[in-house]
């Protein structure tokens, strides 16, 4: 008799959201949309809702190192996904422990910049990230904004500047990136994937709705679940950008706030 294969244990370490539409709250739910078991350690907490961001108060690096050191010495963790930080010392206290005790994969999603455009993150934690965090990762999922911000550049208005970002965001040091294109102009998001072997276009058609909240984090979630439970970087992704489709396209049966909402992570069940 075959025993199931264990449902694998990830990890969110992020700031939390309490309109439940990004951060913790939403990696969570996209955890368990997709069949993993999921576990989190808070960064930061946050005064927000669908229109905007209030506040930010920062968890001390100690105590988000106590958080994180007590779930790893209990818990096997497949895969880990990074949101926000922001700190140096947070950004190192992070990768020492994950270095000590390091997951198979490691997804970094450089959050800086919420979906209202309020910015989450200071100089010195953009800094942080780029050059403590980005190393550690085995794959970065910024956005155009974000990869600009990296890279201090223009931000892309077209798939040929955003191409040209290839080089720029290889030498960060991450193991692969995926490089999301939904704010470029037109009907389509074309997000490029881009490994030490190849570059990789991932076609997308743009869902008509305001319901945005939170994409980011719950497509690095969604590529992190798939990654636990075996699939390679491709398809993971792959997956992960259908499923966060549907998600958006049936965003429309919630009513969450008056800005921009939250997608239906268990759009399969409700």
């Amino acid at each position: 008799m075959t025993l199931p294969r264990p449902i694998p244990n990830v990890l969110t370490i992020a700031g939390s959201d309490p309109s439940g539409g990004a951060g913790i709250q939403a990696d969570l739910k996209t955890f368990s949309a997709l069949g993993a078991y999921g576990t989190s350690v808070i960064t930061a907490l946050t005064a927000q809702n669908t229109r905007g961001v209030t506040g930010v108060h920062p968890v001390p690096a100690d105590f988000i190192a106590a958080q994180l050191e007590t779930l790893l010495a209990d818990i096997d963790i497949a895969a880990v996904k990074i949101g926000m930080v922001a700190s140096r010392e947070v950004a190192e206290t992070l990768r020492t422990l994950l270095e000590r005790r390091r997951p198979r994969w490691i997804v970094l999603d450089p959050v800086m910049v919420a979906k209202s455009g309020d910015t989450l993150v200071d100089d010195a934690g953009i800094r942080a990230v780029r050059e403590v965090l980005v190393p550690l990762a085995d794959l970065i999922t910024p956005n155009l904004p974000e990869a600009a911000v990296l890279l201090g550049c223009a931000e892309p208005r077209d798939r040929e500047a955003m191409a040209a970002l290839t080089p720029g965001l290889r030498a960060l040091g991450a193991g692969a990136v995926l490089l999301k294109g939904g704010h470029l102009a037109g009907d389509a998001c074309p997000d490029l994937l881009i490994t030490p072997e190849s570059r990789h276009w991932l076609e997308g058609a743009r869902i008509a709705t305001d319901n945005l909240h939170g994409t980011g984090c719950t497509l690095s979630s969604a590529i992190t679940a798939r990654l636990a439970q075996g699939d390679d970087l491709a398809g993971a992704v792959t997956t992960a950008k259908a499923w966060l489709a549907t998600a958006l396209a049936e965003s429309r049966r919630l009513a969450v706030g008056r800005g921009h909402g939250p997608v239906h992570h268990f759009h399969a069940w409700w």
